[in-house]
């Protein structure tokens, strides 16, 4: 287990977010409609009525329409944020697709985003689960600070209702597939510039740290798609062992915060604080932990569902639009994700 720290404090050049947007499908399905498709599906096993609420608060998923790939959920964000700032397709330098849903094994999905908005500009994937967007924005910050590149697009595009296993068996079949009962669709984008001279003080990106337990990686699996399942079959759909997984988020729990005392940060300081959102409960057991005020959270997963990599960038578009968060403002992030993997960014608006 390893903890990198890469630090922006000095007087180098910095990532600056220009823009966040974020897109939903139309259809939603609620709980009690979730919960109605698994006994349609299953041959005699019906859920307890509820659970999925109960137990997540989640009220409901939305899913994207078949023929909607992950790369549609990605462009469709990403028009939002060029559109918002002004900036055509010849101004972005970089498309980086983060996401754990990819459209296709070969090639890079990054290729058939950039191809569907225009770009003509160098384009490759970031996919480690639900921390992929929190890892694109890592490479970002050290790619804008090199001076390779003045404007990098990050674009995620999260289909996770297509590994859903909906005919279980069982109570046991039905406890593995549980957590994606509350998996939603989505896409995301974040457009970055570099600073410029006359930038406010402090602004963009500040900081990083990630970890991981990566002996974990069993915990959390969609094995289809891949060199050992290529055929996929009933291999693509997701399957989790809860306990093993909360171990190893356990064990990663000290690594993220630490950023704070590198930075000389305190909870106070920021207006919102992102948490990669599975559960209500998870929220609020996190922020009871840690000390977080639960009121710098934005609940989107009670709503919207768990949104893969797309959760971090969804909340903190809802926090713009509600006004919670403005320029100069501190910004927390914190993704958890299989693997088993942890991590924080700081940015200031």
């Amino acid at each position: 287990m390893t903890a990198r720290i890469p630090r922006s404090d000095g007087p180098g050049i910095r990532a600056v977010l220009e823009s966040v947007a974020a897109h939903l499908p139309d259809r939603y399905l609620s709980d009690v409609e979730i919960e109605e498709a698994i006994s349609k599906a299953s041959c005699g096993f019906k859920p307890p009525s509820g659970i999925l609420r109960q137990l997540t608060g989640v009220r409901g998923v939305h899913v994207s329409p078949d023929g909607q790939q992950a790369s549609d959920l990605a462009v469709m964000a990403a028009r939002k944020t060029l559109d918002e700032c002004g900036v055509r397709p010849g101004d972005v330098d970089l498309l980086i697709f983060a996401a754990s849903s990819q459209d296709m094994v070969e090639p890079a999905t990054g290729h058939i985003v950039a191809a569907k908005l225009g770009l003509e500009c160098p384009a490759f994937d970031v996919k480690n689960a639900c921390n992929s967007v929190l890892n694109a924005m890592e490479i970002t910050q050290a790619l804008i600070a090199t001076g390779g590149y003045r404007r990098v697009l990050v674009a995620c595009g999260e289909a996770p209702s297509r590994c859903v296993r909906w005919s279980v068996s069982d109570a046991a079949a039905f406890a593995r597939s549980f957590a994606s009962y509350g998996f939603s669709d989505a896409g995301a984008a974040l457009l970055w510039r570099a600073s410029s001279v006359g930038e406010p003080p402090g602004r963009g990106f500040l900081g990083t740290e990630f970890a991981a337990v990566s002996s974990a990686w069993s915990a959390a699996v969609v094995e289809g798609g891949g060199t050992v399942h290529p055929d996929g079959g009933e291999h693509r759909f997701f399957r989790m062992d809860g306990v093993r997984m909360r171990q190893a988020l356990r064990r990663l729990d000290a690594h993220p915060w630490r950023l704070l005392d590198q930075l000389g940060l305190r909870w106070d300081d920021f207006a919102v604080v992102g948490i990669h959102q599975v559960s209500v409960s998870d929220i609020d057991e996190v922020c009871s932990r840690r000390g977080i005020p639960r009121d710098r959270v934005i609940d989107t997963v009670s709503v919207e569902g768990n949104v893969a990599s797309a959760s971090l960038p969804l909340q903190l578009a809802r926090a713009m639009e509600r006004g919670r968060a403005a320029p100069g403002d501190l910004v927390a992030l914190v993704g958890l994700a299989a693997g088993a993997s942890a991590g924080m960014a700081v940015i200031r608006l």
